[in-house]
């Protein structure tokens, strides 16, 4: 069974920075695809950062040359750095992961962390 956990959320001040983690159960080096998303509230959830198994990146617009985001294959972790943070980054983060099984893709998710950026 795939289990998706992050940490790293927290309260943080504007102009500061957070490491998000997101431990899985599995092994992440044969994932199609694993990302982070962040919910605001009264928000849609939407993406941040994706990172594909061949290592190809992206990024929203609003978190371009803010967030990087990477993993470690050895650990099974992907993280996100999130430097000059923002109030309008509040929002819950979770983790996502798909990868395919045998016929279907399969997409999980974490429980989420949630981030506060605030004086």
């Amino acid at each position: 069974q795939v289990r998706l956990v992050e940490s790293g959320g927290g309260l943080v001040q504007p102009g500061g920075s957070l490491r998000l983690s997101c431990a899985a159960s599995v092994s992440i080096f044969s994932t199609d695809v694993m990302g982070w998303y962040r919910q605001a509230p009264g928000k849609q959830r939407e993406l941040v950062s994706a990172i594909t198994s061949a290592g190809n990146i992206n990024y929203a617009d609003s978190v371009k040359e803010r967030f990087t985001i990477s993993r470690d294959i050895t650990m099974n972790t992907m993280y996100l750095q999130m430097n000059l943070l923002k109030p309008e980054d509040t929002a819950v983060y979770y983790c996502s992961m798909a990868r395919t099984e045998g016929r279907r893709t399969a997409a999980y998710w974490g429980q989420g962390t949630p981030v506060t950026v605030s004086s």
